[in-house]
């Protein structure tokens, strides 16, 4: 029962090292190809477009550390050439570069150590080649090294020149070090952890969908622009958005705070429930956001005091509205419509905001439950004496 599952963990570590080495490629290449995109499970694990068009064919191969060394008989590089014989047209001159990322280190005299950048050698990499696919496999590794016997020699010369090695590459556990090298010149300083858990989680965004085919492909000069964008976020006059929509699971929110207060009060207006639902999420996510801005000393707690002030502030004008507009023999339904209109009418509203620091609404409409979980404001016309009956009863 070992083998399995160790196998599965390493394919999903492949496939995460995959793309993470995506983004690192997207940093490097800022300024070499500054018109390109990169693409994931398109036309390869990787793959470098220009105007729509394959350019440059990555296979990305992740091995533990001291896993063997990368040989001509190693399955990687038959797995990798046969996929390249089926999709990149070996023969063509003008084709695609063709690149095998991996972390295994090339056998010395091998033909794979003579497709490296560095003292480049590709007629003693076609003889190891040659050699290799003469002796006898089994499976598609036997059915790869017939196809290439298969090629002629000039094709086979014109395949192998479009080849290179990138052997001892780093492993998923170094990439991140290497990203933040990347982006050392982005970094805000004294907040430099948070940026970077940002740009992974805008990757990881992206990441997700380029493979769910819902994103063709990200451009150099969209990766640069969205990066600048969340280090614009980290001056004097802006918050960043930490607390990111994809972060919550709706259900398990829902689930959690079933019981709280602010929920509760909702429920006393009956709320619809898609309502309700999201606002949990707003919730949670002004909860967490403001956590993690103190945290990081980007806010002040007398800034988010001074907030709260603004919104009861603000609910106790609107409030008083509402129970003036009620007659005081107003029944159930009504006073439940009348508080669940109060409620959307400020939910519609931004509000004050964080000294013009912030404007997302979610933070708001978040902000007034927190004020609604603790009692200090509310939208039943009856729900000061409602909290204190669920206080007691908590």
């Amino acid at each position: 029962m070992g083998e399995p599952v160790h196998s599965a963990a390493a394919s999903a570590l492949g496939y995460q090292h995959q793309t993470w080495w995506a983004l690192l490629e997207l940093l490097r290449a800022d300024h070499a190809r500054p018109d390109a995109a990169i693409c994931l499970e398109l036309h390869d694990d990787i793959a470098w477009e220009q105007a729509g068009s394959a350019t440059e064919l990555l296979q990305i191969k992740h091995h533990q550390k001291g896993v063997r060394q990368l040989t001509d008989a190693s399955p990687d590089v038959w797995l990798t050439l046969k996929t390249w014989m089926e999709t990149a047209v070996p023969c063509d001159v003008e084709g695609p570069a063709l690149v095998l990322v991996s972390t295994q280190q090339a056998s010395p005299g091998s033909a794979m150590a003579a497709l490296r950048p560095q003292a480049r050698n590709e007629q003693v990499a076609l003889s190891g080649l040659e050699r290799a696919a003469l002796h006898q496999a089994s499976g598609r590794i036997q059915e790869a090294r017939e196809q290439f016997l298969a090629l002629g020699p000039a094709d086979r010369a014109a395949f192998v020149a479009r080849i290179t090695v990138m052997d001892a590459s780093p492993h998923i556990e170094d990439v991140p070090a290497l990203v933040r090298a990347e982006l050392r010149w982005s970094l805000p300083p004294g907040h430099e952890d948070l940026f970077l858990a940002m740009v992974w989680q805008w990757w990881d965004e992206r990441a997700l969908e380029l493979l769910q085919r819902r994103r063709r492909a990200v451009d150099v000069g969209m990766a640069r622009a969205a990066i600048a964008d969340l280090r614009d976020q980290f001056t004097r006059n802006r918050l960043p958005t930490v607390a990111a929509r994809e972060e919550t699971d709706d259900d398990t929110l829902t689930e959690a705070y079933a019981d709280s207060p602010f929920v509760h009060q909702m429920r006393w207006v009956a709320y619809p429930p898609v309502n309700l639902r999201r606002s949990v999420i707003d919730y949670h996510r002004a909860q967490t956001q403001a956590i993690r801005w103190i945290a990081e000393d980007l806010i002040a707690a007398d800034e988010l005091t001074a907030l709260s002030r603004d919104l009861v502030d603000e609910w106790e004008t609107e409030f008083e509205w509402m129970q003036i507009e009620l007659a005081a023999t107003a029944d159930e339904a009504t006073s439940q419509r009348a508080g669940a209109r109060l409620l959307k009418d400020l939910s519609q509203r931004n509000g004050p905001c964080l000294q013009d620091r912030y404007h997302e609404p979610f933070f708001i409409r978040g902000q007034r439950h927190e004020l609604a979980d603790t009692g200090r404001v509310g939208w039943h016309p009856a729900f000061p004496d409602r909290m204190r009956t669920l206080q007691a009863n908590s």
